[in-house]
């Protein structure tokens, strides 16, 4: 379950991490009586995936006796990222138990917080993070380069509070500070997984747009070398209307543009990614016309479709 994998550049090694849950045990049976049944699994490929090596059990050796406080844990579902100091990081979360009376967590005292399950030396041995202080849960992580060359790593989980929840880390993931609500990120009110991925800011506006053309670099962002995109359904009430967020000031919690929406109708868990070359986009999404669960969409998309140009107004893309 929850598959999320990192690529290691210089090694060219490809990792996989999931979890795997003993028998039929849920999620709700976990929290509630306080007994993890969930282990950290992780496979690698040398060879881009053709093949890949048996399963390595991590639970003892990264989470080690902290999973005794763990009621269950999970990984991403999306993608991991190396850092530009190579550091990998595949981004997580546990729930939490705070306190226990006969054995059993206290009631109503156990809820998701996310972390960093990450790695100092190309995936030889791996670490666990800080929790999060505020209640965080599935999420995705992206590397934002400022323009002094300063990294910092951004992290937006999952929240039941009508918006996503944000953080910043300035020590490559150990731990994040002052986490808190993305206003402009709305969130169903039993949440939704979302996908983030971070991509050079252009260097001009590609837009044909004259009036556009005429700001010259005044859109473009002026703290940060980097921009985010984000993806998640759009609709305040139901997994619907999946949409696509472009945040041209991702140091600043109010830099989200209005989303441009690539699917109407039910939408639910995604995965961006971005291919430098092409510069382009793809996503692999749940869709479909009566269920989220009908199928997964693959599509492409350039930043030029994403834009949001003058009139703020929600745009549909494709």
């Amino acid at each position: 379950m929850n598959p999320c994998p990192v690529y290691e550049k210089n090694s060219k090694r490809l990792f996989l991490f999931f979890i795997c849950v003993l028998g039929n045990t849920t999620e709700i049976k976990q929290i509630i009586t306080g007994k993890n049944k969930t282990r950290l699994c992780c496979v690698s490929s040398s060879n881009d995936g053709q093949t890949w090596s048996n399963a390595t059990d991590l639970t003892e050796s990264v989470i080690g006796e902290a999973v005794h406080k763990w009621a269950t844990f999970g990984v991403g579902p999306g993608h991991g990222v190396q850092l530009e100091n190579n550091r990998l990081i595949i981004p997580a979360y546990t729930y939490y138990i705070p306190y226990r009376c006969c054995s059993f967590p206290v009631p109503f005292t156990v809820y998701p917080r996310a972390l960093t399950v990450y790695s100092e030396d190309f995936g030889q041995t791996w670490h666990i993070g800080k929790k999060l202080q505020k209640k965080s849960c599935e999420c995705e992580m992206a590397e934002i380069i400022d323009h002094e060359g300063r990294s910092h790593l951004y992290c937006n989980a999952r929240h039941s509070g009508g918006h996503r929840c944000e953080a910043l880390s300035e020590n490559s993931g150990v731990y994040f500070d002052k986490p808190h609500m993305a206003s402009e990120l709305v969130e169903q009110p039993s949440g939704c997984q979302g996908s983030v991925i971070g991509f050079p800011a252009p260097e001009f506006i590609p837009n044909n747009d004259a009036e556009s053309k005429a700001c010259g670099t005044s859109l473009l962002s002026p703290d940060s070398q980097t921009w985010l995109l984000f993806m998640h359904p759009t609709n305040k009430s139901s997994r619907r209307d999946m949409g696509v967020y472009l945040n041209r000031s991702p140091l600043h919690s109010s830099g989200w543009d209005k989303p441009r929406i690539i699917h109407r109708g039910p939408s639910g868990y995604s995965d961006l990614a971005y291919n430098v070359d092409k510069d382009q986009f793809s996503c692999l999404m749940e869709c479909g016309k009566e269920s989220e669960l009908e199928q997964i969409a693959f599509t492409t998309f350039s930043l030029n479709d994403v834009m949001q140009i003058g009139d703020k107004k929600d745009k549909k893309m494709l």
